[in-house]
C-alpha cells in the first residue's frame, strides 16, 4: 500500500496569526492588548465582539500565549516555548475553548466552571475561551457571573461573540470590551497578494479586490475563497476565472447599462439583460455592483478628484458623471436598490431585473422633460398660444446674469467667434447650435428654438409652446454660457414663447430622418428578392423593422 500525500492544509489554517504582529486590520486592539501586557495590567475578563472571521478567537489564542509563555507575560510571545507550541497546536491543558452554541446548558457550565478553582496544570493562567457566548442559556450566565465576580487570580476569561446585544449587562459590566471591526477591502487585498507571493502562485490585482468584495470585511472568508479561486484557476488566481466563481458582474456590462441609458437606448438595455442571463451571471449581483458604480458616479460629481488615476475606466466614468445630473444619478440609485430588494417578489430575477432597466429608461432624464412638456399645454391658463410683445420678452424667460462656467460639468470646447447673423437665420443658428458645448435637456432646448436676434450681447431666441418645459433650470443659464463660450463675449438670453416660423434645428433633423426612413422603405420595397419574397410566399414588410443605414 502506497504512502499518500501529505494532506493539503488550507490557507486559513496555515496563515492564521501566531502573534500581534501579524495580525491585520485590527491596530486599534492589539495596541490596547500590548501596553497593557507590557505595563501587566491585567484584567480578569476580556469580550471580544465583531463579524464573522474578523480574528476574534486569533487574538483570543494570541492573548492566551502572551499570558502563558514561558518567557514571562509579553506583548511579544516567543512562538518556540512548549507552552506557545501547545496553545498552537490546540493541545495545551490549561486553555479550555468552549463553542457555546453547543454547551448552552447550565449543567456543562457549571462543570466546566466548577475546575476553576484548582491553579493551572501546565501554565501561569488558566484561560477559559468561549466563542458564542451570546448564545448560552440566562442559568448558564448566572453559573458564570458568580465566577466573573470572584474569580481566582490564575483564572482568566476570554469571551467572544458576534452579537453583544444578547449578553446580560451584568456580565458586560465585568468584562474589559473591544470591538473588532471588519477588515478594510485593501487591507484584505493586500494581505491575499502577500499570501500568494509566499505561496508562490500568480494572480491579478483586480481578482484579489473581488474576493476581497465578497469576503464583506471577514479575513477568514476570503481566504477560503482564495483557497477556492486557486483550485477554480488551476493553479493560478486571474481576474475572469474569479468572476466566473464568484458569479459577479463585470464592469463592462455595467457601463453599457449607464451608457445605454444615456443614449436612450431600451433595445440596447435588454441585450445587455440578455448576455447576462446566457452567462448565468447573478442578477441581484448586478443590482448591488450597479449601485456601487452609481455612488462612485455621483462622488465623482461631487469630488471631480476623487477618481484615482489607474482607474482603468476613468475615462467612462467622466464621461458618464458629466452626462447624468446628479439628481437623476441619487434618482437611478434608489431605482436600483428597490429593484434588487423586489427580485425576490419578481415572477423570475430575469424579469426583475429587466423591469429595473425599463425603469430607469422610463425615468430617464428627457422622458421625465416628455412628460412635463405634454401636460405643460393643459396647464396654462389660455387654450390659444398668445404671442408676447416685443417689449415684454424679457418677462417671459430671461437667464441669469453669466457666471464662470463650473470646470467640473462643462465639456471645454475651443471658442469660435461668429459673425452676428440677420434675424431669423435658421441656417446660421443650425450651425451655431452644432458647434455648442451642450449635452442633455439645454441642448434640447437649443435645438428647439428658432433664432430672432443675435446682436450687440443679446440673443432672441423663440420657443414653441408645446417646447416650453425645456426653459427650466438651468438649461437657459447653460445655453446662455454655452453662447458666451463660443461667441467669445457675455451674452444675455432671451425666449420669447411662440409658434416657430421656420424650422428648428431639431424640426431639421425630424425631417431628415423622415426622409432617410422613407428613402429605406422605398428601397427595402423595390427589392427584387423582397419583391419575390412577397409576390410568391405572401410575405409582407414590417415597416417598423426598417432602420436607414446612416
Amino acid at each position: 500500500m502506497g504512502v499518500g500525500r501529505m494532506s493539503y492544509q488550507v490557507l486559513a489554517r496555515k496563515w492564521r496569526p501566531r502573534n500581534f504582529s501579524t495580525l491585520v486590520g485590527q491596530e486599534h486592539v492589539v495596541r490596547a492588548l500590548s501596553h497593557a501586557l507590557a505595563e501587566q495590567r491585567l484584567h480578569h475578563a476580556y469580550l471580544f465582539t465583531g463579524t464573522r472571521g474578523v480574528g476574534k478567537t486569533t487574538i483570543a489564542r494570541i492573548l492566551a500565549k502572551s499570558l502563558n509563555c514561558e518567557t514571562g507575560i509579553t506583548a511579544t510571545p516567543c512562538g518556540q516555548c512548549s507552552a506557545c507550541q501547545e496553545i498552537d497546536s490546540g493541545r495545551f491543558v490549561d486553555l479550555l475553548e468552549v463553542d457555546a452554541a453547543t454547551n448552552t446548558r447550565v449543567d456543562e457550565m457549571r462543570q466546566l466552571l466548577e475546575n476553576a478553582v484548582y491553579a493551572p496544570t501546565r501554565g501561569r493562567f488558566k484561560v477559559y475561551v468561549i466563542d458564542e457566548v451570546h448564545m448560552l442559556s440566562n442559568s448558564a450566565f448566572n453559573a458564570m457571573l458568580k465566577t466573573l465576580e470572584e474569580p481566582p487570580e490564575h483564572v482568566k476569561f476570554i469571551l467572544a461573540t458576534t452579537d453583544p446585544q444578547k449578553i446580560p449587562v451584568t456580565v458586560l459590566s465585568r468584562c474589559l470590551q473591544f470591538n473588532l471591526k471588519q477588515m478594510p477591502a485593501v487591507a484584505i487585498t493586500g494581505h491575499l497578494a502577500h499570501i500568494l507571493q509566499a505561496e508562490g502562485v500568480s494572480f491579478d490585482m483586480p481578482a484579489l479586490s473581488l474576493i476581497a468584495r465578497s469576503a464583506a470585511g471577514s479575513m477568514r472568508d476570503a481566504l477560503s475563497l482564495l483557497d477556492q479561486a486557486i483550485a477554480h484557476g488551476a493553479g493560478k488566481v486571474e481576474e475572469q476565472q474569479v468572476r466566473g466563481m464568484l458569479g459577479t458582474v463585470d464592469q463592462d456590462f455595467l457601463l453599457a447599462i449607464l451608457e445605454a441609458l444615456q443614449a436612450g437606448e431600451a433595445a440596447a438595455l435588454l441585450q445587455v439583460a440578455t448576455d447576462m442571463g446566457v452567462r448565468s451571471l447573478s442578477f441581484s449581483a448586478a443590482l448591488q455592483e450597479l449601485g456601487i458604480l452609481l455612488t462612485r458616479l455621483q462622488v465623482i460629481q461631487c469630488v471631480p478628484t476623487a477618481v484615482d488615476d489607474e482607474e482603468p475606466e476613468k475615462e467612462r466614468l467622466l464621461v458618464l458623471a458629466r452626462a447624468f445630473t446628479p439628481e437623476f444619478v441619487q434618482l437611478a440609485y434608489q431605482i436600483v436598490n428597490v429593484g434588487r430588494s423586489e427580485l425576490a417578489s419578481a415572477p423570475d430575477e430575469y424579469s426583475g431585473f429587466v423591469m429595473t432597466l425599463l425603469r430607469l429608461h422610463t425615468f430617464r432624464p428627457s422622458s421625465v422633460a416628455d412628460v412635463l412638456g405634454s401636460v405643460a399645454p393643459r396647464r396654462s391658463a389660455p387654450a390659444t398660444v398668445v404671442k408676447s410683445p416685443p417689449e415684454r420678452l424679457d418677462s417671459v424667460v430671461q437667464a441669469a446674469p453669466v457666471s464662470p462656467p463650473s470646470s467640473d460639468r462643462r465639456v471645454e470646447s475651443v471658442m469660435v467667434p461668429a459673425a452676428n447673423p440677420p434675424a431669423g437665420g435658421e441656417g446660421d443658428w443650425h450651425q451655431i447650435v452644432g458647434a455648442l458645448s451642450l449635452s442633455g435637456l439645454a441642448r434640447e432646448l437649443a435645438q428647439n428654438c428658432e433664432l430672432r436676434k443675435l446682436e450687440d450681447g443679446l440673443c432672441l431666441l423663440r420657443l414653441s409652446p408645446k417646447q416650453g418645459h425645456l426653459q427650466m433650470k438651468p438649461n437657459p443659464e447653460r445655453l446662455q454660457q454655452a453662447l458666451a463660450d463660443y461667441l467669445g463675449s457675455p451674452v444675455q438670453l432671451r425666449i420669447e414663447l411662440a409658434d416657430n416660423e421656420v424650422d428648428t434645428p431639431a424640426a431639421t433633423a425630424g425631417r431628415q430622418r423622415q426622409e432617410q426612413q422613407e428613402r429605406a422603405a422605398s428601397a427595402i420595397a423595390r427589392d427584387g428578392f423582397v419583391r419575390d419574397a412577397i409576390d410568391t410566399l405572401g410575405a409582407s414588410i414590417v415597416e417598423s423593422s426598417i432602420k436607414p443605414i446612416a
